[in-house]
């Protein structure tokens, strides 16, 4: 599905955003992996080889770096087909904690936002600029965009405040987002994913690993990143696939 498709990643040097890279890579693909400077996305597209993934250090919050990002996949490999976000952060608060008598601080529930939501929206809108140019195919689609929310955005936990409130944005953004760009043959979906084995969770203790898994219904056990790229490839190749919202959690439903 992915052969001669030209893709850019968000948040691409690890988690999801990884195994979307190495899976557009292992089928042909080409990518413009784009992270923080200062993570393995360098390391990850010499792994897999410069004639199929470019790193491009990029903060999906500023927009000069964002614009760099969409221009390289022109200059390099001359198009974007699809763009996957992947890019996120979160914290744990409460809003307020009544036995330190602390409440949650201002600027890490907005820096979640911006992050979370905003990078999503900046990526969005401009990769979009670049799929308009494409030349649309026997079904009149130009691209695709695969945006990152989470079950949290329906069943946000104690403590999850701000990140729950930055995937819920990206949920409300999945249907004006594709009604925004339908005229020019562009989807636009979401992937909730539940959880999952990324860094985040694989740097928890081995017992918290374990009892998360067990409170998925079934398969009983965390995601496989994997799991995620092979969804993304499914809606890539599937074009009634649009303003949707899927929900990639084995039946889990998160309690308070």
């Amino acid at each position: 599905m992915f052969k001669g498709v030209v893709a850019l990643v968000s948040g691409g040097a690890s988690g999801l955003g990884r195994a979307t890279v190495q899976r557009v890579a292992r089928q042909g693909g080409r990518v413009v992996l784009c992270d923080l400077k200062a993570s393995e996305g360098l390391k990850v597209a010499e792994e897999i080889g410069s004639d199929q993934v470019v790193f491009v250090p990029t903060d999906v919050t500023l927009p000069g770096d964002v614009e760099g990002a969409v221009a390289a996949c022109k200059e390099r490999f001359g198009r974007l087909d699809v763009a996957v976000n992947c890019a996120g952060i979160g914290v744990a608060a409460k809003v307020y904690n009544h036995n330190k008598g602390t409440v949650h601080s201002f600027e890490d529930f907005m820096r979640v936002q911006t992050v979370n939501l905003g990078g999503t929206f900046n990526v969005t809108r401009v990769a979009v600029s670049l799929m308009a140019q494409n030349t649309p195919n026997d079904q009149g689609q130009r691209g695709v965009v695969i945006n990152t929310a989470s079950i949290a955005a329906f069943d946000g936990q104690m403590g999850q405040a701000a990140y729950s409130a930055s995937k819920g944005g990206i949920v409300a953004l999945t249907l004006p987002l594709a009604r925004d760009v339908a005229s020019l043959g562009i989807r636009v979906c979401t992937v909730a994913p539940g959880l999952f084995k990324t860094p985040l969770l694989e740097s928890l203790p081995e017992k918290v690993q374990s009892f998360l898994a067990t409170t998925v219904p079934f398969p009983k056990r965390l995601g496989d990143p994997d799991e995620y790229a092979q969804l993304v490839e499914a809606i890539v190749g599937n074009p009634m696939m649009n303003g949707e919202v899927v929900r990639l959690d084995g039946a889990l439903r998160m309690q308070a």
